[in-house]
């Protein structure tokens, strides 16, 4: 019979294996691994003329011998187990990560342009198809069939095709239903186009956020990722105004900037993810990808905090859409004001959310996500009602601007919430769920707003605007408690 001696030994904070396997037939092996080396496995000769492995794991000590249990009577070493919880990844450890994080960041900027195009382009459109209201609203609610699939969807593509094929039908959407809307089609097409639009949006909303949420410092690479959507949300209606207004262009001259835009995001996320496969991803999420087809999508809605997190987005987004969407209108037929002006408050909203979800990210985690939105929230309800009830233009200007800016961190701690609150394995989908859903929040709200607006008029928006604060308030203040630093469950 084999005999089996095992020794180890611990020298300033490292350990050493040896193991030595020596039978009668003289044939003799020995494995050393030291702190640091690789993995290594040996083939060993046993008396019976059978072949063994031994195979050893640096810095955990961890050995397998074989498939049988050794002559001390020892079962082989298993795996560690599925609901592990992986290190969290830093955005800077390597020059890929920070690549595939700036390639995210210009996907935010291009979704953020695409959201804020809709309200300086809604008057333009009025005339130009001659069309009412609530018509015109249809582009606010065509884009939520895209979003419900890709809520739906999500945890499938990233099974199947990985972040890759996020970065292929993501960016394909925007660059299809651009260059449809770039040769200005009849009104029902562009409707229907606008569908294609929130599908790519709704994808890589989810799949963006999903991934940035579960890294290290979540809140504040969260906020800047959210900062590039508020940046694109800026530049949007500036562009879009100042092309119609200033230049004297049509409106659909806008989506010739969009298209190019697009064609540079696809290449971007494309090159940036081109090595993470459905493969990759099922080895890295080993529980996400267990289980029964569509198991893991139904074990998420299964749990009350992600419908929580998922009509909190959804009203918050309503919000912010629905804000940034109408304003243009309300200030030229409430407010009186020129049509350049006008677009400006729109410009200085989302420049307040862009700056908001850069400089709050980095004071929200300090005080903890649950008690810093709720500080935000009574700083929002009394901005919109100097907004509501004060009617001069400085002051609803400056009133707007700085409710984006309480509102930016909105987005992005909703996120960190529902990695704090929920086990890791059902990251992508709760938080790809939540993300997709609340993102039907541009679609279904400001198309009530126009739907409104058509029989009462656009003064509506403020009274509208304010109870969606409320109840989404009582939405936020619903969520289990999160303390301070909370890491991820397991």
């Amino acid at each position: 019979m084999a005999s089996i001696m095992s020794q180890q030994r611990i020298n300033n904070g490292s350990s050493t294996m040896v193991m030595e396997m020596q039978s009668r037939s003289e044939h003799h092996s020995q494995v050393s691994i030291s702190d640091g080396h690789p993995i290594e496995t040996q083939k060993v000769d046993s008396q019976d003329g059978g072949r063994g492995t031994a195979t050893t794991i640096p810095n955990n000590g961890t050995v397998e011998a074989g498939n049988e249990p050794n002559d001390l009577g020892e079962a082989p070493a298993v795996e560690p187990p599925i609901t592990a919880v992986p290190a969290l990844q830093k955005w800077n450890s390597s020059r890929a990560n920070i690549y595939k994080l700036l390639a995210t960041f210009f996907s935010f900027v291009l979704m953020g342009a695409n959201d804020a195009a809709y309200g300086p382009l809604i008057p333009y459109l009025e005339t130009y198809y001659h069309i009412s209201f609530t018509v015109v609203s249809l582009v606010f609610l065509s884009p939520l069939a895209g979003y419900a699939f890709a809520a739906v969807i999500n945890n499938k593509i990233h099974l199947d095709l990985g972040q890759r094929g996020v970065s292929i039908i993501g960016p394909g959407c925007h660059l299809v239903a651009y260059i449809v809307l770039s040769v200005h089609p009849p009104y029902p097409v562009l409707v229907v186009i606008f569908i294609l639009a929130g599908f790519g949006n709704g994808l890589m909303d989810a799949a963006w956020n999903a991934w940035v949420g579960n890294m290290a410092d979540a809140n504040e690479i969260l906020g800047f990722l959210h900062g590039f959507y508020g940046l694109g949300a800026t530049l949007s209606p500036l562009i879009a105004t100042s092309m119609i207004t200033k230049a004297g262009l049509p409106w659909y001259a806008f989506f010739y900037i969009m298209t190019g835009a697009a064609a540079l995001e696809l290449l971007v996320l494309l090159s940036a993810f081109w090595n993470e496969t459905g493969r990759k991803f099922k080895e890295e999420h080993p529980r996400t990808s267990t289980g029964k087809e569509g198991g893991r999508i139904r074990e998420a809605l299964s749990s009350r905090v992600t419908w929580t997190i998922a009509l909190f987005l959804l009203g918050y987004v309503g919000i912010e859409v629905a804000l940034g969407g109408w304003i243009v209108t309300f200030m030229m037929r409430v407010r009186k004001v020129a049509p350049f002006p006008s677009g400006m408050t729109a410009v200085g909203f989302w420049l307040g959310i862009t700056v908001g979800r850069v400089v709050l990210g980095f004071i929200t985690g300090k005080i903890g996500e649950k008690l810093a939105i709720t500080i935000y929230y009574g700083f929002c309800i009394v901005l919109e009602l100097c907004f509501w009830l004060i009617p001069q233009y400085i002051v609803s200007a400056i009133a707007v601007a700085f409710l984006g800016f309480f509102l930016g961190p909105f987005f992005p701690a909703a996120i960190v919430a529902a990695t704090k609150l929920l086990p890791v394995h059902l990251h992508v989908s709760a938080i790809g769920f939540a993300a997709a859903f609340g993102g039907g929040g541009a679609a279904i709200l400001p198309f009530a707003v126009g739907a409104i607006a058509q029989a009462k008029g656009v003064q509506v928006l403020q009274p509208f605007i304010l109870a969606l604060l409320v109840v989404t308030l009582a939405l936020w203040l619903s969520l289990p408690r999160i303390r301070k630093g909370e890491g991820h469950r397991s």
